[in-house]
């Protein structure tokens, strides 16, 4: 007799070859689906790289504990790569970007020579924050609003009220404590680190997949922060599997494979997720056809359809909303996206850098998301949605969309340039969270149990938590 949560009687697998043949059995394969597709895709999303790491269940202590938290703050966040902002925060000399995470703070100043250099956010005479909270400005130098002691934007220090009270003081070892900064793809990172990799070897293959996305060369459109009722990695699990989708997202079953989405383990700081649209779950009993599957798609541009929009003789729903959309955005962002292959536009491609970036180059959801604990306690979470638009071909860039704060109990359908069905698919996920994080603390066990394949990417970002945790990366 078939176990019940294994009606297929499919076996424990011992590798990532094995995982491989026992994904989902009752849909096609993410590489079955694009290889019909008319404009296929590029060689980066023919790949597959699967990982079994076990099917030990995993501690749900990690979640809530002070001194798991803590430990995560100094050997994470005091030593990872993480980014900061765009490029076109700060595009002029005297720029700059406050960076929180946890308690610590930045803030990330453009050089006269258009370097970027990044300063711990304290003074160095009664610790006082040079800038109060998170956000863009520009200034000639860094003072203290409390004494006024002043740095140049350079980090060398400039002036001290009273000075002669403070011969005690060199100014010629009194530059502000600096942490490392890197550059890829638009976006600036810091590293509060001077030990460890390079920001390009911390990143690797990310690059090399997204040699042919010019994610540099975008715009922040729509920028949403959130405050979320939970610990910073529960929150980004929530969007590293899809196995949720059946019982959280029901209204997604109709035009997106959620069981047979791909999983691949790339490095330790880079996984990635890639799911199908315009295609039925596995799950539903009764298949759309490729009409109702066009109805029934959900992109960010679903708006943007109109009347008259239907499947010819042996088309699919995928190729006709993919030409679409290649048309109305084409134009809309007035760039040429005749060459972009049917995944690109419709599908959800989702790269995952630890600790906290996840990446969409798509671009029919053109989103980066960024999660930060907030302050020193371990529930606690800001959660940032960042829809990355082309620039266009002729003309300046738009300027950056400043972030729009959703409150907890607010849907994120509130926030301007927000499409209505996302945000609900947002406020799902969200409504999710509360209730795992306070669950957590309820455990009888005191574990979790994960899926071997749909559910390898939060093993493996557990596993590389614990690494760090243990000196070990």
């Amino acid at each position: 007799m078939l176990d019940a949560i294994n009606p297929h009687g499919l076996p424990e697998p011992t590798s990532a070859e094995d995982l491989a043949t026992i994904r989902c059995p009752d849909g096609p394969s993410m590489q079955q689906i694009v290889a019909n597709d008319v404009l296929p895709p590029p060689a980066v999303l023919t790949m597959e790289e699967p990982a079994y790491l076990g099917s030990a269940p995993v501690s749900v202590n990690r979640y809530f504990d002070q001194s798991i938290f803590e430990a995560e703050i100094e050997r994470i966040w005091k030593r990872t790569w993480q980014w900061v902002c765009r490029e076109d925060h700060i595009p002029e000399p005297g720029d700059y970007y406050t960076y929180e995470v946890a308690h610590l703070s930045y803030v990330i100043v453009r050089q006269d020579d258009m370097s970027v250099r990044a300063f711990v956010n304290s003074c160095l005479h009664r610790s006082t924050k040079f800038k109060r909270g998170e956000g863009v400005g520009s200034g000639d130098n860094l003072r203290c609003p409390y004494h006024g002691w002043t740095w140049n934007n350079d980090g060398t220090l400039a002036s001290v009220p009273c000075a002669w009270d403070f011969k005690h003081v060199d100014p010629a070892k009194t530059n502000l404590p600096e942490a490392r900064v890197g550059q890829w793809g638009g976006f600036v990172f810091i590293n509060p680190s001077q030990d460890g990799p390079s920001l390009e070897e911390f990143l690797s293959p990310l690059p090399e997949h997204f040699k042919d996305w010019d994610i540099a060369n975008r715009y922040v459109a729509v920028h949403v922060a959130k405050e979320l009722p939970c610990n910073w990695k529960t929150a980004q699990e929530a969007f590293l599997e899809s196995y949720h989708v059946l019982e959280t997202h029901p209204q997604l079953l109709k035009g997106v494979g959620d069981a047979n989405v791909q999983y691949d383990c790339h490095s330790d700081h880079v996984t990635r997720f890639y799911a199908a649209s315009g295609v039925n779950s596995p799950h539903l009993a009764n298949p759309l056809s490729e009409e109702e599957l066009l109805a029934t798609m959900i992109l960010g541009d679903k708006d943007s359809r109109g009347e008259g929009l239907t499947v010819g003789p042996g088309e699919t729903a995928r190729t006709v909303m993919a030409r679409h959309l290649r048309k109305v955005m084409g134009e809309a962002y007035k760039c040429d996206l005749s060459n972009v292959s049917d995944s690109e536009m419709i599908d959800t491609i989702e790269y995952h850098v630890f600790p906290n970036m996840v990446l969409f180059p798509g671009l029919s959801l053109p989103m980066v998301y960024r999660f930060r604990p907030i302050g020193t306690d371990p529930n606690r979470t800001l959660f940032e949605i960042l829809f990355l638009r082309p620039n266009p071909e002729n003309g300046p860039a738009p300027e950056s969309a400043e972030p729009f704060h959703v409150a907890e109990d607010q849907s994120y359908a509130t926030a301007p340039g927000f499409d209505p069905a996302m945000g609900h698919v947002y406020d799902q996920d969200t409504d999710n969270l509360r209730a795992q994080q306070a669950g957590f603390r309820a455990s009888a066990t005191g574990v979790q149990q994960l899926g071997n394949y749909q559910e390898s990417r939060i093993r493996h970002f557990q596993m590389v938590v614990d690494k760090y945790l243990a000196g070990e990366a």
